[in-house]
């Protein structure tokens, strides 16, 4: 054998067969794969097909006609007059609806976000450490949660009574005048403020409560042992841990301000003199009372546009204090 054939030594016929079965096996096994995976993604979106079709049903058509209809004025029963462009909108911002509903609705979310945020943080720290009775309190403090928003606001509509109300009834044992609480221009919106903030006492506290719960009690424990108090415990230990929860709860609860309706249909109507009139409710007297569904469905989209611009906002500079453990 030749110095050549010791240098380069040609595979055998087995080893040839054997290369040639393997690199006819790699195609079958990825067509093999891609078939599994063709099949898994047909599971998934067989068991995701109710979940869509409900948002295509109830939110992405709902978007898509409300952008329709705010290029358009609409007769009385709701039909297509003319094609208006963005008339509508212009009329919102001359009118001056835009701008009074977003004061009233920019205070009533200042008077009952952080106020009900506050009042929950200093339940949940009350009730995180005792040792007695603090499923009884969990118990009365979630209370408001079971409630809808109708039934709460009937029941403090009685409260609010000017003459039959508890509340006045209560102030007069204290020696305090009358309060018109719901007719006053200058109490109703603080009335509807305490209402929403004892309606929404009960999510607040779940939320925080729960979040507290995720603390390690090892950090507390060392925290004691280097001579901290309970103050400086809860502003070093329990905030700074709490603050993906508390961004969290601000970003849903400012949504549901700027959403919130039912108390002020049932309790004020937006009166007096336009006080409570938050911007939900003008969406509902253009396009349910006075049926100018075209006005209306150009409101819905602004409001849509600034919840949208506040939530954008506070992910990119109110996040920037969240310390994620």
């Amino acid at each position: 054998m030749s110095e050549l054939d010791h240098q380069v030594s040609l595979p055998s016929r087995g080893q040839s067969v054997a290369s040639a079965s393997a690199a006819t096996r790699r195609p079958a096994r990825a067509a093999t794969l891609r078939q599994q995976n063709i099949r898994e993604h047909a599971l998934a979106y067989t068991f995701l097909a109710p979940s869509l079709l409900l948002f295509v049903v109830f939110l992405f058509y709902p978007l898509l006609k409300s952008v329709y209809l705010s290029l358009h004025s609409t007769d009385p029963t709701g039909r297509i007059a003319s094609f208006v462009g963005f008339d509508n909108f212009t009329s919102l911002f001359a009118s001056g609806l835009f701008v009074s509903g977003m004061k009233v609705t920019a205070l009533f979310a200042l008077f009952t976000v952080p106020t009900g945020m506050l009042i929950a943080l200093v339940l949940a720290a009350f009730t995180h450490h005792l040792r007695r009775g603090r499923r009884f309190f969990q118990f009365a403090y979630s209370l408001p949660l079971v409630l809808s928003v109708g039934s709460a606001a009937v029941i403090w509509k009685f409260l609010f009574h000017p003459t039959l109300g508890m509340l006045n009834y209560l102030l007069g044992l204290a020696g305090v005048g009358p309060v018109p609480w719901l007719i006053s221009p200058d109490w109703a919106l603080w009335s509807v403020s305490l209402m929403t903030v004892w309606m929404n006492l009960g999510f607040n506290y779940i939320i925080l409560s729960s979040g507290m719960q995720g603390v390690p009690d090892e950090l507390y424990e060392s925290a004691k042992i280097d001579g901290a108090g309970p103050m400086t415990t809860f502003r070093k230990i329990t905030l700074p841990l709490l603050s993906p929860t508390l961004f969290f709860l601000l970003v849903v609860s400012i949504i549901s301000a700027f959403q919130s309706f039912g108390q002020i249909n049932i309790l004020t109507s937006g009166g007096p003199m336009n006080r409570t009139n938050v911007f939900v409710y003008t969406i509902y007297q253009e396009a349910f009372v006075n049926f100018r569904f075209g006005t209306g469905s150009a409101q819905a989209l602004l409001l849509f546009l600034v919840i949208l611009l506040l939530t954008l906002i506070q992910f990119k500079w109110v996040e920037r204090k969240v310390h994620y453990q």
